[in-house]
């Protein structure tokens, strides 16, 4: 028969080390409040003897602070995980609550179903960084109801603080870079500006009839770059994609690039859409830049690896997520902030020169 040991407490490891309780918690909880021999002391006791530190949940209920920040995504969590633009920005906010010694819950925004392990798990969190976007699911509504702080990061919203980027000018810039060598022809791949589940193509009105979001500022962008070239709207092409894969990214630009007209520029809300593009053009032997010039919108590191070099704008996604960070935890002012962005010259598309 199994013989089971009563769990040590903190009032165990006191009278133990000849500390006091707040000693005992001090060292696993604000090691700044000792010294570092008596922490590492403390620390090492506890491990001897097979105490593992205060109850998380027990200290939760007695302050009010369980250092758990909820991140809600847009998107699934294998999605958030494998894209390069969400994993540099979780990896941003990371940094800054390994530095506090705080955690972070990723939870997807799109919940199916509600359980009481959801409503637990949500019920433990200090306040929401919401990323990607908002949806108007079961899980959202609870949110709002807990009157816990929140702040939107790559959110087009005015309802909570929010981190973005100036994504209208961005475009814009790309766009204009684009237009300066005159095409003929020019398609634009563009992201969820329509309410679809595949690949599909899209009306200028469509794209323009979209609610609030990170693409539709985008869009905005090159709407006004197109305007100032006078190219004529109705010979755009445009083509939807509901998520940003690779797989999607492709299937657009074939449908781009086996038009009878086919475009020599296309614009791209993101380097996965712009690789995917690339990859295609290279595939059907037309010659980049030379004959179809492409540019991204991101930077990931991967645009920089494929030959020829790509052509993007350069966001900062990991600042993006140490200052959520650093705003939620209260290191500096929650004020809404507007980071701007670089163009990153590749080889997809080049300057022209004067």
């Amino acid at each position: 028969m199994i013989e089971y040991k009563k769990k040590l407490t903190i009032k165990d490891m006191a009278k133990a080390l000849n500390v006091s309780t707040a000693t005992i918690s001090n060292a696993f909880n604000r090691p700044d409040q000792l010294s570092e021999s008596l922490r590492l002391r403390i620390i090492e006791g506890c491990q001897r003897l097979g105490y593992e530190g205060p109850n998380a949940a027990a200290r939760s209920l007695r302050t009010g602070v369980s250092g758990i920040v909820g991140v809600l995504l847009a998107d699934s969590l294998s999605y958030c995980i494998s894209d390069p633009v969400a994993s540099q920005f979780l990896a941003g906010l990371a940094d800054v609550l390994d530095q506090r010694q705080c955690n972070m819950l990723l939870l997807p925004g799109q919940e199916e179903q509600t359980s009481y392990k959801s409503r637990q798990m949500e019920s433990m969190v200090d306040g929401y960084i919401i990323y990607g976007g908002l949806h108007p699911s079961k899980r959202f509504q609870r949110l709002l109801q807990q009157s816990k702080p929140i702040i939107a990061v790559d959110v087009d919203t005015t309802d909570f603080i929010t981190v973005n980027i100036d994504n209208q000018e961005g475009a814009y810039r790309s766009a204009r870079l684009a237009l300066q060598h005159r095409p003929q022809k020019v398609a634009i791949i563009s992201l969820r500006l329509t309410p679809v589940s595949s690949v599909s193509w899209a009306t200028c009105d469509a794209c323009y009839a979209s609610p609030a979001s990170v693409s539709r500022s985008r869009w905005l962008g090159y709407m006004q770059a197109l305007q100032e070239y006078n190219y004529p709207l109705e010979q755009l092409s445009v083509v939807d994609v509901p998520v940003n894969t690779h797989r999607n990214a492709c299937m657009a630009a074939f449908m781009l690039l086996s038009q009878e007209e086919r475009p020599d520029v296309i614009i791209c809300m993101s380097d996965r859409m712009a690789l995917g593009a690339l990859q295609v053009a290279l595939q059907q032997h037309i010659a980049v830049p030379n004959d179809l010039k492409i540019v991204g919108f991101d930077g990931i590191a991967e645009s920089q690896f494929t030959h020829p070099t790509l052509t993007t704008v350069q966001q900062y996604n990991e600042l993006k997520g140490q200052m959520a960070g650093n705003m939620f935890l209260g290191l500096t002012p929650r004020q809404n902030v507007i980071l701007p962005t670089d163009m990153l010259m590749g080889e997809t598309c080049p300057e022209v020169m004067s």
